[in-house]
């Protein structure tokens, strides 16, 4: 029996080479629940290909069932996982948006040396620091917490 391994696995295509039918992009990708994480990352591929475009109905509707699975593959392993430490978050974030220690400290609106030092440990963030980290990242302020 040949089958594929995940590493030679095709790549789901980007939006603008992406099947206009829900057929064609089942022969691509088939929608069903998700078993194990190369699995999950296969479908996350489909999702990131696809979300954010405007998408025909076959193509909303092939979404919207694999973006089910997703999420149900989500819910049921993300349950054990120990919540994020808040300065762990704060860095990722930061590098998402490129961003250094100087740069958190103008956000913040303190010292020149406060992001750094919060990012060392040497001061913790208050709320009106997690407020406007919040906002700034358009995130939940508990994350910071």
């Amino acid at each position: 029996m040949n089958t594929l391994t995940a590493s030679a696995r095709p790549r789901f295509p980007r939006f603008a080479d992406a099947p206009d039918s829900y057929i064609a992009l089942c022969s691509l990708h088939l929608p069903r629940p998700i078993h194990n994480a190369a699995e999950a990352r296969a479908a996350a591929a489909v999702v990131e290909s696809l979300a954010g475009f405007p998408l025909n109905r076959d193509q909303s509707d092939y979404l919207e069932a694999v973006a089910h699975f997703v999420d149900e593959y989500d819910r049921a392993n993300n349950a054990a996982l120990p919540a994020a430490d808040g300065k762990a978050v704060l860095r990722h974030l930061m590098d998402e948006h490129g961003m250094n220690a100087a740069d958190l400290s103008r956000l913040l609106g303190g010292s020149r040396n406060l992001g750094a030092m919060i990012l060392r440990g040497e001061r913790n963030l208050t709320l009106p620091h997690v407020r406007t980290l919040a906002t700034h990242f358009k995130v939940s302020p508990e994350v910071f917490l």
